[in-house]
C-alpha cells in the first residue's frame, strides 16, 4: 500500500499495547496471576477474551481467502466454531471448571494420570508451533502491505515487539488487552460491511444470488470433516478451555462459552459477506497474491481503511499472544513440571522464534497451517478427553487403552496431514477420510477404557480379620 498513515498509525497501535504488557506485566511473578489471570474474571472479560482469541488470523484474513476462493460456504468454518463453543457450554463448561486445572493437559492429569498430562502437552505444545505460525504469516502478510514492499526485516522486528510484549505480560495483560482488542475488531468489520454493501455497493445483487451452503468447491465430505476437525477444537482446545480456566466459577465459565458461540456465528457471516464482496467485484488477475482482506481497503476512504487496518492487527495479537502463552505454560507445568514463572517466558521466546523461523519459511496459506495443526490435535484427544470428562467421578479410566487411544487417532491425523506422495499405497476414500477414521478409532478405544468405579474388590471394614 505504501500509504504512510497505514505504517504510522498501525504501528503506535502495536507499541501502546506492548508498553501495557511491558509496564502492566513487569510486576508479576505468581504463576496463576502469569498463565491463568489470577482465575478471578467476570462473565464480560472472560467473553470479551474469549472472542478475541477465537476471532485471530484464520477467522479474518485466512477465511475472507477461503471465501474469495470456494464462496459462501467459507462461513461454516467459523459457524462450526460456533457451534462448538455453544456445545461446550451446554455439556462440560461447568464441569471442566469445577477440576481447577490450570492447563488443559493439567485437566487430563486430574481425569486420567500424568501420562494422559505428558502424551497430550506434547502434541500441543508441536502442534501449535503450527498454529502461531499461521497466526505470523498472517502478521508477515500484515506488514508487507502497510510497508509497501516485502520486508523481512521489519517482520521480524514487529514479531520480536508482539514476543516481549507477551513475555512480560503474560496472561493477565492479554485479558486487559483483549477486551479493547475485540472492540475494534467488531467496530473495525461492521463499518467495512456497512460501507461495501450500502456505500459503494456496486455488484451486491451478485453476491446475494450466490448465497449458497455448500456448493462444487464445498461438499458434504467437507461439510462433516470440519465439522469435527474445527468444531472440536473449539469445543475442546487448548486456548478455548484456557479461557474457561481464567473465569471465576462455573457459571462464568458457561455463560462466557454461550455467548461467545452466538458471537462467532455472528461474526462468521460478517467476515464472509466481506470476502463475497471481494469475490464478485475484484477480479483475481487484478488482485494477484495479495490478501482479500487488505486488497479490499484498496477501496474505500482511508478513516474506514485504517479502522479495518487496526482490526486486523487485534486480530493477529490477540491471538497471538493467547497461543504463546498457553503453549508456554503447558511445557513448563505439564512436561517440566515447573511453576516458574521465568521459565514460561523464556519458553515463550523460544516458541515464538521457532514459529516465526516456519513462518519466513511458509507459503504464506493460513488456513493450511492451522489446518495442519489441528488436523494431528483433533483426531487424538477430542473424544478421549470428552469421554475421560463425562465418566469422571462415576466410572474408572484403563489407562492404558485411553492412552492408545490419544495416540492411534493423533498418528491418523499426522498420515492424514503428510504430503500426498506420502500416502500414495492407501485407498483413497481412506486417504480423504484420514480425520474422520481417526476420531472414530480414539472414540471407540477411549469407550473401550472405561471400566465400572472401584472395578477391584474392595474388603469392608466388617469382613476385615
Amino acid at each position: 500500500m505504501g500509504n504512510l498513515a497505514y505504517s504510522i498509525i498501525p504501528g503506535i497501535y502495536a507499541l501502546i499495547f506492548c508498553a501495557i504488557g511491558i509496564f502492566g506485566g513487569g510486576k508479576l511473578k505468581e504463576f496463576k496471576d502469569f498463565a491463568v489471570a489470577g482465575k478471578k474474571q467476570s462473565t464480560f472479560m472472560t467473553t470479551m477474551t474469549l472472542l478475541a482469541t477465537t476471532i485471530g488470523a484464520s477467522a479474518t484474513i485466512g477465511i475472507a481467502d477461503t471465501t474469495y476462493s470456494i464462496g459462501f460456504p467459507a462461513f461454516w468454518w467459523l459457524c462450526f466454531g460456533g457451534i462448538g463453543l455453544i456445545l461446550q457450554a451446554l455439556l462440560i463448561s461447568e464441569k471442566v471448571r469445577s477440576m481447577d486445572a490450570d492447563t488443559l493437559p493439567d485437566l487430563a492429569s486430574k481425569l486420567v494420570g500424568g501420562a494422559a498430562e505428558k502424551t497430550i502437552s506434547f502434541i500441543i505444545v508441536i502442534s501449535w508451533i503450527g498454529v502461531i505460525a499461521g497466526q505470523l504469516v498472517a502478521m508477515s502478510s500484515f506488514v508487507t502491505f502497510i510497508t509497501g514492499k516485502e520486508g523481512r526485516l521489519v517482520f521480524i522486528i514487529v514479531t520480536i515487539l508482539a514476543l516481549l510484549y507477551t513475555v512480560a505480560g503474560g496472561q493477565m495483560s492479554v485479558v486487559k488487552t483483549d477486551m479493547v482488542q475485540f472492540l475494534v475488531i467488531a467496530v473495525g468489520f461492521v463499518v467495512i460491511l456497512v460501507y461495501l454493501y450500502l456505500v459503494k455497493g456496486d455488484a451486491s445483487g451478485e453476491v446475494f444470488k450466490n448465497i449458497e451452503l455448500i456448493n462444487e468447491n464445498y461438499g458434504r465430505h467437507s461439510l462433516v470433516t470440519q465439522f469435527f476437525v474445527i468444531g472440536g477444537v473449539y469445543f475442546l482446545g487448548p486456548d478455548i478451555i484456557s479461557r474457561n480456566f481464567i473465569s471465576k466459577d462455573q457459571k462464568t465459565a458457561k455463560k462466557a462459552a454461550l455467548i461467545g458461540g452466538a458471537a462467532l456465528i455472528v461474526f462468521a457471516i460478517v467476515i464472509v459477506m466481506t470476502g463475497m464482496w471481494a469475490r464478485f467485484n475484484i477480479p483475481a488477475a487484478e488482485k494477484g497474491d495479495m490478501k482479500t482482506l487488505l486488497y479490499v481497503i484498496k477501496f474505500v476512504p482511508l478513516p474506514v481503511g485504517l479502522l479495518l487496518s487496526l482490526g486486523l492487527l487485534s486480530a493477529m495479537l490477540s491471538s497471538l499472544d493467547t497461543c504463546l502463552v498457553n503453549a508456554s505454560t503447558i511445557f513448563v507445568k505439564d512436561i517440566l513440571k515447573k511453576e516458574n514463572v521465568l521459565l514460561v517466558r523464556i519458553t515463550i521466546l523460544v516458541i515464538g522464534v521457532t514459529a516465526m523461523t516456519f513462518a519466513l519459511m511458509g507459503s504464506g496459506d493460513i488456513i493450511s497451517l492451522l489446518s495442519a495443526a489441528y488436523s494431528v490435535y483433533t483426531p487424538g484427544v477430542i473424544f478421549p478427553l470428552l469421554v475421560a470428562i463425562i465418566v469422571y467421578g462415576k466410572k474408572d479410566i484403563r489407562r492404558p487403552i485411553w492412552l492408545a487411544a490419544v495416540i492411534t487417532g493423533g498418528s491418523f491425523g499426522i498420515i492424514g496431514s503428510l504430503p500426498s506422495g506420502f500416502t500414495d499405497f492407501l485407498p483413497g476414500f481412506l486417504v480423504s477420510n484420514l480425520n474422520i477414521f481417526g476420531m472414530a478409532v480414539s472414540l471407540i478405544l477411549a469407550l473401550l477404557s472405561i471400566t465400572d468405579k472401584n472395578h477391584q474388590a474392595v474388603v469392608s471394614p466388617e469382613e476385615a480379620p
